[in-house]
């Protein structure tokens, strides 16, 4: 089981782990980010600790800590049972969820391995708000798509705040870079997919259309949607059709609409 450790020093060096979050975020790209993945809240830490993410400690009130104790039976970590006022101190913030864990990152699995065993799956070019890219997580998992890959453009889905808006499931969901674009592509093919561009463009086919097929779904930023380069190196472009005087809808709830078309739920 988790060893149970009363923090009282906001200084202790254990809990650097979980300080100045509202500052550094644990970015490797930013000062001070180690590139760790925290979780927030009794949610997104039982599926991080259910996850293949290397848990290093959790810090909590004790109300939360004791909620999690059947997850932290089989779990060898120290748990950091500390006040609420003292949390607030060492994080950067208040919160109010009461509980946070920190993991290493896992190894990415290859492209490959995440559209063999897939019938739908995502890829996103310059998703880079960090709260769709958290909600379009969530609605993969929810809906059943098979992965997410990452094109040019597109946030870490590990960022505190992705975790956390996607309820923890960038956890669940695989995802993968592709590394080349959009020649990198080509293993969708190789595996029987059809790319399809969701976009507004009057000369693109009612999402409908593709029902039952092995797809996989190009997305595009809030805004400027899918480049040239996208929508060229699909094998067709689609829409949601919609009510008049409406183009186009925000991309996590365009891509929840997709999936639940292309997934048959």
């Amino acid at each position: 089981m988790a060893q149970l450790i009363p923090a009282n020093d906001v200084h202790d060096p254990r809990l650097d782990d979980f300080r100045a979050l509202s500052t550094a975020d644990r970015r490797p790209d930013r000062p001070g980010g180690r590139g760790l993945v925290i979780a927030e809240g009794t949610v997104v830490v039982r599926r991080l600790l259910a996850s293949e993410y290397p848990v290093r400690a959790l810090l909590g009130v004790s109300r939360r800590i004791e909620e999690l104790a059947p997850d932290l039976a089989n779990v060898h970590v120290p748990a950091y049972v500390a006040s609420a006022e003292l949390m607030a101190e060492v994080v950067g913030f208040h919160l109010n969820r009461g509980v946070l864990a920190v993991a290493d990152r896992a190894p990415r699995p290859p492209v490959a391995r995440i559209v063999a065993g897939s019938r739908v799956v995502a890829v996103l070019e310059g998703v880079g708000d960090h709260e769709n890219l958290g909600a379009l997580f969530r609605n993969a998992a929810a809906l059943g798509v098979g992965g997410v890959l990452l094109g040019p453009g597109c946030s870490d889905p590990l960022y505190r705040r992705s975790v956390r808006v996607s309820m923890g499931n960038v956890l669940r969901v695989p995802f993968a870079a592709v590394d080349s674009w959009p020649e990198g592509l080509k293993v969708l093919r190789d595996n029987g997919f059809k790319i399809a561009a969701l976009t507004p463009r009057p000369d693109s086919v009612p999402l409908r259309e593709l029902a039952g097929e092995k797809v996989a779904l190009l997305l595009g930023a809030e805004g400027p949607g899918l480049t040239d380069v996208a929508l060229a190196a699909a094998d067709v472009a689609i829409r949601i059709p919609m009510a008049p005087g409406v183009d186009s809808l925000n991309v996590a709830t365009a891509a929840a609409v997709a999936f639940y078309e292309l997934t048959g739920r």
